[in-house]
């Protein structure tokens, strides 16, 4: 291959060779050093002077200290022109400075991290920054991954690890990646890496996070890859002890940073206020000056001309022309007080000091956590309450993302609610001890104590209902210490589940290919595992085959209780009318809802049924459909056991603060990487989604065709109706002023939401459907965009922010609750409008003062000049006069333009106004009681569950002996594995 200068070509392919760096220093690959700070120690000051002398008021002012150099025209001094430039100039430049040294010092800690590097045969640690593509570098549990790597091998079985993805798409629930064979087979042994020589070409660098193509050529083999063998930077390691992979992308060329935009100049509404009315200025000035100077230039011909003979002038000068023109620059530099360049110190002293009102605001301080708010830029503050559309992020800004165990019906009896009925519960309220379990898991709060008096009476029904809990899942068990038990689940919602069933003594132990083993109230009891029909997005639903001790079979089932409810025996009829009407409790209080069933199997029918299904699960055509139509088939004629609860945790205050914001006519809009099922019920659970909405539109199209159509057919939905009841609503006068604005789908037209998918948006922001996409969205009170990308993300901003001319707040972690100030006088106000003109002043008569011109005897001759002038009544008159004639048409003007032609913030601003007279509806900040539309908690993956997996065996370790104190298995209870499992015998897939 000959050297490739990737900087100035683009990259078509990737070559990358372990353990080489002479070969891939060849082809110029980024190193793994990022920045995202603006300036260097070099760097800083020219680019920040060329981004302030971006303000126009700057630049002229930078003219006209220029041309106060020059004598000829010159009237005034160069040190009234160069004190102020320089002033603001550096008031704005230590800002610039304080924000990017933080940005600096968040770089410096992300580049200074330590990873394991192989060089040279050792493993070495190094600094992220040094790492480079084509090393080898090893990962331990629950560190971030450094560059964007190819997994080589790990310490689970079968080069298998886990990763969470919460900073690339926002979920915590854990993702597998496997190795290659090949790869998987070195292991952790250091010399066998350090002589692993393997290349890979692949695609370049890109910003897709779910694709990877590549083939990896070793030991002249080749070997597919693709993005279940990659790591990306952002992962985390976790459940998994060690793992070694490849650096293929680094630094600024991970898909995790060609997601993220580059760090560009912002510009507010005020800054581009102030360029636009200095610009208005400099051209009343340059009039003025233009005016002035062919008057003197008439004057100097017709009267001055008679005086040139007496004036000590060079030739050259003597002409009225050449007179007028040194004029016009003379009034240039005398007018310059029109230029308000003192503005912009005014401007920059306010905002630092609205940053350090934000710091010190108690109302926004976190006394949990001891946190303050904190300002981390002080030049968009202002921007604050203009918000017209806010962004909001789920994970981690909405939600906690804690999911816990609420409430639940078991055979048409509800537990949960403390002493029968609803009570707030607090954290003072008492917990049900759970000290009779010696494995409980000390952080599960339960406050109905009834719940386990059914379980010490051992009510069948009540323990069958724990135990399809502690079965019926694709859980791992990591056993850390003793009676130390930790999960790991696929999904916090499973967690939550079997850990509810840990704590009511259904816990869940260990687990095999063919066998799972619980602790039933303290006793080891050991399952059989003849199959897992696992979930995905068509059924909803997951089951479970298993033969207990006494040679029962039994099939456990769980899933939206809309699919699970056409699936039950008829003899379930009255249950299931009970068991709905408390799912539409719990659905009304914002909780995720599940319904659980269960079957008796005949041996015969399911020897049969197992027959069908090893035929279906070896076909070569349509082997998904097969299975699918084999799975429905036994799932049918269930018995109901009842219904789960689970409350996805808000962060505290999230449904008040988003009804005062609905109030204030904030659009908000929620883009999360969570699939939609997860979206719709945090949107239900802080009341953005409610029942009483006239309809909720889902946008879920594959192709752009499907996508426009959905689109078109919720305009039209939405604009049909809203005009009848907009014009039913307001009166014809009223009627033709707001028709023809946007005021009305805003503030009066009825309740919409709109859900859109990720694929889908990638369609709707193509060019041909993002006007109608706009239009859309912004006639819906909430929008949901789901499965989205990060790029994305910052499309949907830039999006609405060059079609709606709006300012917009995107919110990530941790900023979900500000107050917006809307009073225009306060004392802060009072106190710098007033307190410019005594600094005016004072400078004025300084300026003019005997101390100044003792120090400064050419430049500030005229002594006592403005003292003496402002003691004649005829200049106040003139002063007064000139406020009068510059402030008063423009009032007269704003009043009448207000009311004869309101603009659309007029509009909004008289709509709020009567709304806060009429007071805050009450439905705004309390939970709606919903009657419909339950949401099935069980909605918890976006793709195929971990049935195949665990089946396989490929996740298993062997066990270790248990320290607990219990054993982990009884003969009496144990037994060997059906002849007619699908699965093959242990000692092939278990890792020895």
């Amino acid at each position: 291959l000959t050297k490739r200068n990737f900087s100035s070509t683009v990259e078509e392919e990737r070559h990358v060779r372990a353990n080489d760096r002479d070969y891939n220093e060849r082809f110029s690959y980024a190193d793994n050093h990022i920045k995202t700070a603006k300036y260097n120690v070099f760097t800083f000051l020219p680019i920040n002077l060329f981004e302030q002398f971006q303000r126009f008021a700057n630049a002229y002012f930078l003219v006209l200290l220029i041309l106060q150099l020059i004598p000829e025209i010159s009237s005034l001094s160069w040190f009234t022109t160069i004190v102020p430039l320089v002033l603001v100039l550096a008031i704005t430049a230590v800002k610039d400075a304080t924000d990017d040294y933080f940005r600096h010092k968040s770089d410096q800690q992300v580049n200074t991290r330590q990873s394991q590097v192989l060089i040279k045969g050792k493993l070495q640690n190094e600094k992220w920054m040094n790492v480079r593509v084509g090393d080898i570098i090893k990962l331990e549990n629950n560190q971030f991954v450094a560059a964007d790597l190819l997994l080589l091998s790990s310490s689970e079985p079968y080069g298998l690890c886990y990763i969470e993805t919460a900073e690339l798409d926002g979920e915590t629930n854990l993702k597998v990646r496997q190795a290659l064979t090949v790869t998987s087979d070195l292991g952790d042994d250091v010399a066998k890496l350090a002589d692993f020589n393997g290349e890979v070409i692949c695609e370049p660098p890109n910003n897709k996070l779910d694709k990877f193509t590549g083939t990896l050529f070793w030991k002249d083999n080749k070997y597919p890859l693709d993005n279940e063998k990659m790591l990306l930077r952002g992962c985390v390691l976790r459940n998994t002890e060690w793992c070694f992979g490849l650096v293929i992308f680094a630094g600024l060329q991970t898909k995790l940073m060609q997601n993220c935009g580059r760090t560009k100049l912002k510009r507010t509404s005020i800054d581009k206020l102030m360029n636009t009315l200095v610009l208005w200025i400099f051209g009343f000035l340059i009039c003025m000056g233009i005016i002035l100077a062919i008057g003197n230039t008439i004057w100097e011909q017709k009267v001055g001309s008679n005086f040139w003979e007496y004036l000590q002038w060079k030739e050259l000068t003597i002409s009225a022309v050449f007179s007028g023109f040194l004029t016009f620059w003379s009034y240039v530099i005398i007018l310059n007080t029109v230029v308000p360049i003192s503005l912009y110190v005014s401007v920059e002293v306010l905002r630092l000091g609205h940053s350090y009102f934000i710091n010190w605001d108690r109302r926004m301080y976190y006394s949990r956590k001891a946190t303050p708010a904190e300002a981390r830029t002080t030049t968009l503050n202002e921007e604050l309450g203009q918000v017209e559309f806010i962004f909001s992020d789920k994970t981690g800004t909405l939600t906690q993302n804690i999911m816990v165990f609420n409430k639940c019906s078991i055979n048409g009896k509800t537990y949960g609610m403390l002493f029968g009925h609803k009570v707030d519960i607090t954290e003072k309220t008492p917990c049900v001890d759970f000290s009779f379990n010696p494995l409980m898991d000390r952080k599960f709060r339960f406050h109905d104590s009834s719940l386990v008096e059914a379980i010490k009476l051992e009510e069948p029904l009540v323990q069958e209902f724990f135990r399809l809990l502690a079965l019926c899942h694709t859980i791992m068990p990591e056993e850390r210490n003793e009676g130390e038990l930790v999960y790991q689940a696929q999904s916090p919602d499973e967690g939550a589940l079997v850990t509810a069933a840990r704590n009511f003594g259904f816990v869940f132990r260990s687990r095999t290919p063919e066998t799972i083993t619980l602790y039933e109230m303290g006793q080891a009891v050991t399952y059989q595992l003849l199959a897992i029909l696992d979930f995905n997005n068509v059924r909803k639903r997951m089951s479970v085959i298993v033969r207990n001790p006494k040679g029962q079979l039994k099939l456990y089932s769980k899933g939206a209780d809309t699919i699970l409810f056409d699936r039950l025996d008829p003899s379930n009829e009255e249950l299931m009318f009970t068991t709905s009407e408390h799912l539409n409790e719990f659905a009304g209080e914002g909780l995720r809802t599940l319904a659980l069933a269960y079957k008796d199997l005949d041996e015969d029918v399911f020897d049969e049924w197992m027959k069908k299904l090893l035929f279906a699960s070896t076909a070569l055509d349509n082997r998904e459909e097969k299975l699918g139509a084999l799975y429905e088939e036994i799932e049918q004629g269930m018995m109901l056991l009842g219904a789960t609860a689970i409350e996805d945790k808000l962060q505290e205050g999230v449904p008040e603060t988003i009804a005062c914001l609905t109030l204030a006519n904030i659009k908000i809009w929620v883009l999360t990487g969570d699939k939609l099922e997860t979206a719709m019920n945090i949107g239900y659970s802080c009341n953005m989604l409610r029942d009483d909405m006239n309809e909720v539109f889902i946008i879920s199209g594959h192709t752009m065709v499907e996508v426009r159509q959905e689109l078109r057919m919720a305009k039209e939905r939405i604009m049909g109706p809203g005009k009848d009841k907009f014009s039913s609503g307001l009166d014809m006068e009223k009627t033709e002023l707001y028709s023809s604005d946007s005021v009305f789908e805003e503030t009066i037209i009825a309740e919409y939401a709109l859900i859109i998918n990720g694929h889908s948006l990638a369609h709707a922001l193509e060019a041909d459907l993002e006007q109608i996409l706009v239009d859309v969205a912004c006639l819906c009170k909430t929008v949901i965009c789901c499965r989205v990308t990060p790029l994305q993300k910052a499309l949907v901003v830039e999006l609405i922010k060059r079609h709606k001319r709006a300012v917009t707040l995107a919110i990530g972690d941790g900023a979900n609750d500000i107050g917006l100030d809307t009073n225009y006088w306060t004392a802060v106000n009072h106190f710098f409008i007033w307190g410019s003109l005594a600094v005016y002043f004072a400078i004025l008569f300084a300026m003019h003062s005997d101390g100044i011109f003792t120090i400064f005897p050419n430049q500030f001759p005229f002594i006592g000049t403005a003292r003496n002038s402002l003691n004649q009544k005829i200049v106040w008159l003139v002063i007064l006069l000139t406020t009068v004639v510059c402030i008063m048409p423009m009032v007269a003007v704003r009043f009448i333009k207000a009311d004869l032609y309101p603009t659309h913030t007029d509009k909004v601003r008289l709509l709020q106004q009567a709304s806060r007279r009429q007071g805050p509806q009450e439905q705004n900040f309390r939970r709606v009681r919903r009657t419909s539309s339950r949401r099935s908690a069980y909605a918890f993956a976006h793709q195929q569950g971990y049935g195949e997996l665990i089946t396989s065996g490929k996740n298993m370790k062997v066990p270790t002996a248990s320290t607990s104190t219990y054993p982990l298995s009884s003969p009496e209870l144990a037994f060997m594995p059906l002849h007619g499992s699908l699965f093959p015998p242990r000692d092939k897939m278990m890792k020895r």
